[in-house]
């Protein structure tokens, strides 16, 4: 189980005021600290008190030997491929079991990314059943849940953040298993989540507290717009007491598929993602540089590494997930 599985602080909303009793406090809303907060109203009306579905999600995910976010703060940096590349790539083990679990609802890519994006999620008795990408992959996402591929999730923070924790308390992992031994559950449980920090890194957060995270890969490309953003995540992190496995910088640079000439795209004006971790005293995990074929491999949901394997950018996705593997 993770260091911070002991944790048991309520993690406080990024806007409350400096003396804020918790959202789960019997006073929230109602403390004098608490006029004048943005969050007064939300935090009167909301149930008081530990979440009582936090052991039921702990029980069902206690079988999950490493469980690992993977953040950004910005969008379009590459987070939701990288996630699956990881699965991918980690899968490739057939002697290790991985879940991947895309809680963003309003954005899902990871049907798509992973090749998946017909199939239907069944409901058992045991809970919904997981798509299976391999037959040691499997696959959650509300975008199997949808009508269509065009249809728009206009939802408010109470429900994603319900549709966050059925995922978790009902998504039935445990087919995933060792026939001979018995063994079952996951070895690897990846979450995909949305950009910034919003209502889902708060529940993801607090629903997980219980069990355990190891920690979260934070993705970023080399410009100043971007590190930018990626701080206010290792923020994040550090305030919600969430180890930081490291810090990856996506489209590095671009390399061409034809004779592997590197050119950078971003160039980084202040030094990039490995000055970044250096100021930070946080991990740099590597650089991955910008392969058209990934995007293509993404769009037929097939793994970049088993597709161009002799690539440079192959090399660098293996090398990156054999250090993740390394730091847990």
């Amino acid at each position: 189980m993770s260091q911070n599985a002991a944790v048991s602080e309520p993690i406080v909303p990024e806007n409350a005021n400096e003396h804020c009793p918790g959202p789960e406090s019997e006073m929230a809303g109602k403390a004098d600290n608490c006029e004048g907060c943005p969050n007064k109203k939300i935090c009167e009306s909301a149930p008081k008190g530990p979440d009582p579905d936090l052991g039921e999600i702990s029980e069902k995910l206690k079988h999950v030997r490493h469980k690992i976010l993977v953040l950004s703060g910005k969008g379009g940096v590459g987070k939701s491929t990288f996630a699956a590349q990881l699965s991918f790539i980690l899968s490739d083990d057939e002697t290790k079991n991985v879940g991947l679990l895309d809680v963003d609802i309003t954005g899902p890519s990871i049907p798509t990314v992973t090749g998946c994006a017909d199939m239907i999620v069944h409901e058992t008795a045991s809970g919904w059943t997981p798509v299976y990408v391999r037959d040691n992959l499997a696959v959650m996402s509300i975008g199997f849940l949808l009508e269509s591929s065009d249809k728009a999730v206009i939802w408010r923070g109470p429900r994603k953040n319900g549709m966050i924790k059925q995922f978790l308390k009902d998504v039935d992992w445990a087919d995933l298993g060792d026939e001979e031994t018995g063994a079952q559950g996951l070895d690897y449980l990846i979450v995909d989540t949305p950009p910034g920090t919003t209502d889902e890194h708060l529940s993801i957060a607090t629903y997980l507290r219980e069990s355990g995270i190891d920690g979260a890969v934070l993705i970023t490309t080399p410009q100043e717009v971007a590190l930018q953003d990626v701080r206010k995540e290792i923020d994040f992190c550090r305030k919600a007491k969430i180890n930081i496995i490291g810090l990856v910088e996506n489209m590095a640079t671009f390399i061409c598929p034809h004779c592997e000439h590197s050119n950078p795209i971003f160039k980084p004006t202040t030094g990039g993602a490995a000055a970044l971790c250096s100021e930070l005293n946080i991990p740099f995990l590597g650089s991955l540089p910008l392969d058209p074929r990934i995007g293509k491999s993404c769009d037929y949901g097939v793994p970049f590494v088993e597709s161009h394997p002799e690539s440079p950018a192959a090399q660098a996705y293996l090398e990156i997930v054999k250090e993740i593997q390394n730091r847990l």
